[in-house]
């Protein structure tokens, strides 16, 4: 290849082929899924939410991962009830501005959630004190807690009911699995709670 930047950019695939084989490998991130999909369509099977948060990339994570649950993923059905906590720009700036930046996801917490629910703290770190807080908030009124994070993460483990680790402590790679394991997650209850066409 001629061009660095293009060997740099095939480095950067086959780095992420290696990431994306160990997940797909690893049983217990695999074991993991399936729990965090049964906890979830267990949830919506009650009546109860799903909420999101997280920030940066994680925030867009929380968001296309709302979407999913809310709109359809594979097939036409139902919506199902999915929040992220990153959209609403008074709520945030409001606890950001009375509160601090570390509060603006527990007040939501605290406002919507309800014994039964379930929250989704994506923090690749698993450090973000705004996420951490919100996983706090959620156990105090019996919202069930789950972290997204990557192998640097393992301190909010105390915090959370269930984890998913992605098998990588560079940032980027932990999104990429966070968000392929959330859409095998949207696939896994969707088919759990609907049925899905014939084809």
């Amino acid at each position: 290849m001629a061009d660095p930047r293009e060997a740099a950019i095939q480095t950067y695939f086959q780095n992420s082929l290696k990431v994306m084989e160990a997940a797909a490998n690893d049983r217990e991130l695999l074991a993991s899924i399936l729990a965090i999909s049964d906890r979830i369509a267990q949830c919506f099977r009650a009546g109860g939410k799903l909420m999101l948060a997280g920030n940066g990339g994680s925030a867009a994570d929380a968001q296309h991962i709302a979407a999913e649950f809310v709109v359809r993923y594979t097939f036409d059905r139902d919506p199902l009830p999915a929040i992220a906590l990153t959209t609403d720009t008074s709520a945030l700036t409001a606890a950001g501005n009375d509160y601090g930046y570390d509060h603006v996801f527990e007040r939501q917490v605290r406002a919507l959630g309800r014994k039964g629910d379930v929250f989704i703290g994506i923090t690749t770190s698993g450090r973000s004190p705004n996420v951490i807080a919100a996983l706090k908030a959620a156990r105090e009124i019996g919202v069930a807690t789950i972290g997204f994070t990557g192998t640097g993460g393992i301190a909010m483990k105390s915090l959370c009911d269930l984890m998913l680790v992605s098998p990588s402590p560079e940032t980027a790679q932990i999104q990429q699995i966070h968000i392929t394991a959330a859409h095998a997650i949207c696939g896994v209850v969707e088919r759990d709670l609907f049925k899905a066409p014939s084809k």
